[in-house]
């Protein structure tokens, strides 16, 4: 009992570890109403979140590689902010300097400490996935979640469809990390939905703090809609496999791999 106890405390304090890009993001975002006399809020935190990034990035917190990824799923991220902004989806309201088609660009850090955390918890806790689908099938889905973004604008939204997908191609993938060097697993299901999950939380902080908003919550905030932690248990699943390609890639001439069928 000691010893679980004791994993546990290890387990919340590499995941709050983890977290610390997206938790100084939001700390940035509480403050920059400090700062609107000086500069807009958004302008400040593009210059913000880029001086975090350099930060993490020079005391070895994060590596080389991991800002490569966070880069990627930056320039990911805006792009669908820029379709998701001009479909009304939702709204920066404010002025900024650095705005390009109404979407400020310090959005892309969003969706960038996403795959911060993603790659510092792997790192962390040392991460191993079993059971993990055929490699062109988990790049099937990843496409067309991805592609299911956009598209419910024009067709009917098809993600339940995916989901079926998902229930069946990982019903028997498991994740595997190591506290103090004993394994523990979780199903990667249960993980993609957990991490959907705590990221709405998160979101309904950043929409309460004015990072974007909804057009439901322009006149007065409200909670986000449930139906977003679907979309961010998603969005979670796209980021999981491209980590992983990304992993399986750097690691493709290593003898102990990262995943296994």
């Amino acid at each position: 009992m000691k010893t679980t106890l004791k994993h546990f405390f290890i387990f919340v304090q590499q995941q709050a570890l983890s977290c610390l890009f997206p938790v100084l993001v939001f700390v940035m975002l509480a403050l920059s109403h400090l700062f609107t006399g000086i500069l807009p809020r958004y302008d400040f935190m593009l210059i913000t979140c880029l001086l975090i990034q350099a930060a993490l990035y020079y005391t070895g917190i994060e590596t080389k590689d991991e800002v490569l990824v966070i880069c990627i799923f930056h320039l990911l991220g805006l792009l669908m902010e820029l379709f998701k902004v001009h479909y009304g989806s939702w709204a920066y309201p404010e002025f900024a300097f650095t705005k390009i088609g109404g979407v400020p660009l310090y959005s892309g850090f969003m969706y960038a400490s996403v795959a911060s955390y993603m790659c510092q918890a792997w790192r962390r806790l040392d991460l191993q996935i079993q059971n993990w689908p055929n490699r062109y099938v988990t790049r099937t889905i990843g496409i067309l979640i991805y592609l299911n973004f956009f598209s419910n604008h024009f067709i009917p939204d098809v993600r339940y469809g995916i989901g079926v997908l998902i229930l069946y191609f990982f019903r028997q993938s498991v994740v595997v990390f190591y506290l103090k060097g004993k394994p523990y697993s979780i199903s990667t299901i249960l993980s993609f939905m957990l991490i959907g999950f705590f990221i709405w939380l998160a979101e309904n902080i950043a929409t309460r703090l004015g990072a974007w908003r909804y057009a439901y919550q322009h006149h007065t905030w409200a909670v986000v809609n449930y139906q977003k932690i679907s979309s961010w248990a998603f969005l979670v699943i796209v980021s999981f496999i491209i980590v992983a390609e990304l992993k399986l890639l750097k690691n493709s001439t290593k003898t102990s791999p990262i995943l296994s069928a």
